[in-house]
């Protein structure tokens, strides 16, 4: 770095879930002192998906580090949409179960909506069913955010950004990542814009904007071009990329985020931040998800 150019701050989710993570600790023991059990996830997983089983692995690890167990329901990639539905009634007329979630994408011959709305929203954990959307949607008191929202708005909280009054670009509209994002910024008291990868001329929107968040899924989609000092950027997206080759010319395998974090990071100033990938948001999102149990289970 040039000497005289100030960095901008780095958002880093490890320490801010490290110090959250205490208050889940707490509230953790509370339960298990009152009801003489762990909380209790149950994680639906459909087929052997290699980056599925690799989400749930993440989810297992942070459980036991949290005194959280995990019931782990594995079905066969041809499992019928009515066995799925039977397996989620199970769970959700077994007391001990305080949270569930179905890991996506499930296979195309089930439909989604159908066995996310199969959860009992008491029990969703991921926020998702229709029930749970259209309460954080109408910013109702008690809303379960989605995880990945929810793991952003908390990292914000963490390094004190207020989005109050703020121009808010939000790149990325699926109903998992982006839409909830918007409408918890709205929450926040933000103005939103929605953009896309399509978008016309997203430079002019993201140019206007106090804060970026990105939610694609598509490599340096995000440019210096695309900043300026000050901003805040919020990069969501992952995205494994082939890196430098170790002396056996075996590619290795690295993970980016949608943002061109070198390129971007010197021109937003000492006045500006930037969540790295990895290590930003995603930590922030496991963190959420069992912020989110923990809330079910006052509800139980």
């Amino acid at each position: 770095m040039l000497s005289g150019i100030m960095s901008a701050k780095i958002l880093d989710g490890r320490i801010a879930r490290t110090e959250l993570a205490k208050k889940l600790d707490q509230k953790v023991a509370t339960f298990k002192a009152t009801r003489g059990f762990p909380p209790t996830l149950a994680i639906i997983q459909v087929g052997d998906r290699p980056d599925t089983a690799s989400y749930i692995k993440a989810k297992k690890s942070f459980a036991v580090e949290a005194g959280i167990e995990v019931r782990h329901v594995h079905l066969k990639e041809n499992v019928s949409q009515d066995e799925s539905i039977a397996e989620i009634d199970k769970l959700n007329n077994d007391k001990k179960v305080s949270g569930i979630i179905v890991q996506l994408p499930l296979p195309s011959e089930i439909d989604k909506k159908t066995i996310i709305d199969a959860v009992n929203p008491s029990k969703d954990a991921d926020g998702l069913t229709s029930s749970s959307v259209n309460r954080w949607n109408a910013n109702k008191s008690g809303a379960i955010w989605p995880a990945t929202a929810r793991g952003v708005r908390e990292l914000l909280d963490f390094y004190k950004i207020s989005l109050k009054g703020k121009k808010v670009c939000v790149i990325g509209r699926s109903e998992l990542v982006g839409t909830p994002i918007a409408a918890m910024c709205r929450s926040e008291g933000a103005t939103v814009t929605v953009c896309h990868s399509k978008t016309t001329d997203l430079l002019k929107e993201t140019l206007a904007s106090d804060v970026i968040i990105c939610a694609v899924g598509k490599p340096k989609l995000i440019t210096a071009q695309h900043v300026k000092s000050g901003q805040i950027i919020v990069d969501v997206g992952i995205n494994e990329v082939s890196g430098v080759k170790l002396d056996e010319e075996i590619p290795k395998r690295k993970l980016v985020g949608d943002v061109d974090f070198n390129a971007v990071l010197p021109i937003l100033g000492d006045s500006g931040a930037i969540t790295p990938v990895p290590g930003g948001v995603g930590p922030m999102t496991v963190l959420a998800l069992f912020e989110n149990l923990l809330d079910l289970c006052g509800k139980i």
